[in-house]
């Protein structure tokens, strides 16, 4: 589990997933050898990344939650393609490992249908597939789980924001086959160098700095740190598929992104209008968390709770 100083240099990274070591060293009391070594640590013992994403809604792309029900001999061969994809994240095995959950990002109707009607409904030993379009986040993507977990003093959190903090978003510019090299080895690791980046997308590395800030600026690209809920003391994790009243939603909806608990919630498409991830210390904290938070949210009508067996792939890792 992480100690006080790793929950600090999370929480900063969270901030700022590119902030160097000096800055974070100094909001921190401690040096920058010592930011870059627990950092070096925290990736090799807790598989703690920080990712470069693009944001789904700034650049009119689509999200889908996709549920894929197969026979138990294929499931986890199925989940470990599906995790190797590049559009796909939080690759998931559920309900007693036979059926993978998995959230996929599409820019067109080929890139949907091609994975929907083609590929996996010609995947043997696959029995059923729903695919939920999500339409609204309430919690989640640029919103991480690990604000919930506070450490840093607000005053901390304002020394290590970006200069463009808190403006107003500036235009989505055309996101280019360079762009898309930019993002692919951000998605690997957000920490990635200008030398490094420069070499991916054949530009200098002035011109990467440049774009850098142009698509942070913008909302089109964020960080965010991927952090296995066992580092933070949670061993249990589970999906919630929520059916809700519809004059009740934006409330439920809202009422779980306050919880501690929740790191997603978003409405979807499909037989329920939410769905939603949960994380706990054990059962028992699931126990309670579903009997009391849970049922006092008057609007749900129905809930299915399925715990995650295994994790194949989480934002941007591919877990051995």
């Amino acid at each position: 589990m992480l100690d006080e100083l790793d929950r600090q240099i999370v929480h900063a990274l969270e901030v700022d997933g590119r902030a160097a070591f000096s800055r974070i060293g100094q909001v921190l009391g401690v040096s920058d050898q010592t930011v870059a070594r627990r950092y070096r640590r925290l990736r090799a013992e807790e598989n703690v990344r920080i990712i470069g994403n693009l944001n789904t809604w700034r650049i009119g792309a689509v999200s889908w939650y996709l549920r894929v029900q197969c026979t138990p001999d294929a499931a986890l061969s199925i989940a470990e393609a599906l995790a190797r994809r590049s559009d796909t994240a939080w690759v998931r095995l559920t309900s007693g490992g036979t059926e993978i959950s998995c959230v996929t990002r599409s820019r067109s109707r080929a890139d949907t249908d091609a994975l929907l009607l083609g590929k996996l409904h010609r995947t043997p030993r696959i029995v059923g597939i729903s695919a939920h379009a999500l339409i609204h986040m309430y919690f989640g993507g640029t919103e991480s789980f690990l604000r919930k977990v506070q450490v840093l003093e607000e005053d901390q959190v304002t020394a290590l924001l970006p200069p463009w903090a808190g403006d107003p978003y500036e235009e989505v510019p055309d996101i280019g086959p360079g762009d898309r090299a930019l993002v692919t080895a951000l998605a690997r690791d957000g920490r990635t160098g200008l030398p490094e980046l420069a070499s991916a997308t054949g530009w200098s590395e002035t011109r990467v700095r440049r774009r850098l800030t142009e698509l942070r600026r913008s909302g089109a690209l964020f960080f965010e740190v991927d952090v296995p809920g066992s580092a933070l003391g949670l061993e249990m994790a589970a999906m919630m598929w929520l059916s809700v009243a519809p004059h009740g939603m934006v409330e439920a909806a809202e009422t779980l992104a306050g919880h501690p608990e929740v790191p997603f919630v978003a409405a979807t498409t499909g037989s329920t209008n939410l769905v939603a991830s949960v994380v706990c210390r054990d059962v028992a904290a699931l126990y309670g968390y579903l009997t009391s938070k849970v049922a006092a949210i008057p609007a749900i009508n129905h809930i299915e709770t399925n715990p995650i067996v295994r994790t194949l792939k989480r934002e941007g890792t591919l877990l051995p």
